[in-house]
């Protein structure tokens, strides 16, 4: 499909407003116009409308779905640059039917290693409920708990699992895993020790979610698996909201079932304003900005300036533009 002179790209769900300061945008300078949007759009009609126009559309990673139904509605839709080494969120059968390319760029897991850690220690330390009361004027109103000599459940063991049990280790902890897939060799050249389901439920004091969304891990996490665990224990997600059986994990935090929960995913993003994980006590709840880095940003949005500038070297320009 031949190109016009001058393209038009759309930059979709810059809630930092930060996407054109992450790269250097400059190769597309003269071969693009470039329009950001900092707001969200869940509507499938609305979004419809506002990309219609559009011939290169730059998703973050599952933020904005591109359904089948979004994408034949697109007829000026010629690529799709997404941010990450795949997104679930595309339909690319769709995407491939009518000869729109898909572009994927490099990904770190460091950032989400790094701030599942943070979610263990703040939850271990109160730190947020601390912080929150000596803005208020208060002085040490919790206990901490110690991770030493604690079990950490990984619910997956994977790139960023295996590394979150490296650091699980350094803290002198008892590190043991599950998953529906995992082996006792793969275990092993991890260090860590295999459980069986109802043991990594039932022993873990802190356990954390690094399982891929699938059909398979869907509610993987629910009710029996909550009510196995002990009063003192919690759970961290850090991969997908749907894993987790939201209604479930609630049941739980309100019965006193389990001590806490740390969450960065949810079933719908952006959290709803009423949604009760916002304001539950026993809940540290963040955005969804697990991978949410300086550096993971230069990575995704630099990569998608030359995936765009790739494409337009390949892509003849229409010869009455």
């Amino acid at each position: 499909m031949p190109l016009p002179s001058r393209i038009r790209i759309a930059i979709l769900d810059d809630y930092q407003i930060v996407a054109l300061d992450s790269a250097d945008w400059s190769p597309l300078k003269d071969r693009a116009d470039i329009t950001v949007f900092n707001d969200h759009l869940a509507d499938t009609a609305q979004v419809i409308e506002r990309l219609a126009p559009f011939d290169v559309v730059c998703v973050m990673r599952e933020r904005t779905p591109l359904t089948r139904e979004i994408i034949d509605s697109l007829p000026n839709l010629k690529l799709i640059a997404s941010t990450g080494s795949a997104n679930a969120a595309i339909d690319t059968d769709a995407a491939e039917q009518r000869g729109i390319k898909v572009a994927h760029t490099g990904y770190s897991s460091t950032p989400t290693i790094e701030f599942t850690w943070s979610m263990i220690l703040a939850m271990a330390r109160n730190i947020a409920t601390e912080n929150r009361s000596l803005l208020e004027g208060g002085w040490q109103r919790t206990l901490g708990t110690e991770l030493a000599g604690k079990t950490l459940g990984l619910l997956g063991l994977g790139r960023v699992g295996s590394a979150v049990g490296v650091i699980g280790r350094a803290f002198r902890m008892n590190v043991i895993a599950w998953s529906q897939n995992l082996t006792e060799e793969r275990a092993q050249s991890k260090s860590v020790q295999r459980v069986d389901k109802d043991t990594l439920f039932s022993t873990s004091d802190f356990l954390s979610v690094h399982v891929r969304l699938s059909e398979r891990t869907r509610g993987l996490v629910g009710a029996a698996e909550l009510a196995s665990m002990k009063p003192t224990s919690r759970i961290i997600n850090t991969s997908r909201g749907p894993i987790v059986d939201t209604n479930a994990l609630l049941a739980a935090l309100n019965s006193g079932q389990i001590a806490g929960a740390a969450i960065d995913v949810y079933d719908t993003e952006p959290l709803d304003l009423a949604d009760p994980l916002r304001s539950h006590p026993n809940v540290l709840a963040t955005p969804h900005i697990g991978y949410v880095t300086h550096e993971l940003y230069q990575t995704f949005y630099g990569d998608t300036v030359r995936n765009i500038v790739e494409w337009l070297d390949q892509t003849k320009p229409a010869d009455n533009a």
